[in-house]
């Protein structure tokens, strides 16, 4: 009997917790890509300005979910593949302190929604956060997964076809 007692506690902790792991999975899952193709001006947040002459400089800009990072882009829409009169330039401003020699690490995913497309890729920013030239492979809604220094942030954005 105290065997049998046993045996249903066990089944019973494993069940809770294969519900409990379940739970976590559903409230885990991505928030859909949002992106817009085109990303309209904005006055750049104060600890984005450097470099800039003009008081209240005013760019496309978006800022990571976590607000460790922004992406100020030079090139508005974004294409893929690259056209051959300009190139899809974003110059990346961290709003969390960065370490001298700390590369930016870009791991990209091409979503639908909450659904993966493809395999991600993987792009480097040498020497963190900075000037940079971001191509990526397909048109679509991507979700940037960005680690420099001791941070980490992510943002959506979208290219479009060329």
């Amino acid at each position: 009997m105290a065997r049998v007692v046993v045996v249903l506690l066990l089944l019973l902790t494993c069940a809770v917790a294969g519900r409990a792991a379940a739970g976590e999975a559903r409230s885990a899952s991505p928030s859909p890509c949002r992106a817009p193709a085109r990303v309209a001006p904005t006055i750049l947040p104060v600890w984005a300005r450097d470099g800039f002459s003009d008081p209240k400089p005013r760019m496309p800009f978006r800022l990571g979910k976590a607000g460790r990072i922004g992406a100020i882009l030079w090139a508005d829409p974004l294409r893929s593949p690259p056209p051959r009169n300009h190139t899809n330039k974003i110059l990346w401003v961290s709003h969390a302190p960065v370490t001298a020699g700390s590369d930016l690490r870009i791991a990209a995913q091409r979503m639908s929604g909450t659904r993966r497309l493809g395999a991600p890729v993987f792009r480097r920013v040498m020497g963190g956060p900075g000037p940079s030239i971001v191509n990526l492979p397909r048109a679509g809604c991507w979700r940037l997964t960005l680690r420099w220094s001791r941070s980490v942030d992510s943002l959506d954005l979208t290219y479009v076809a060329r």
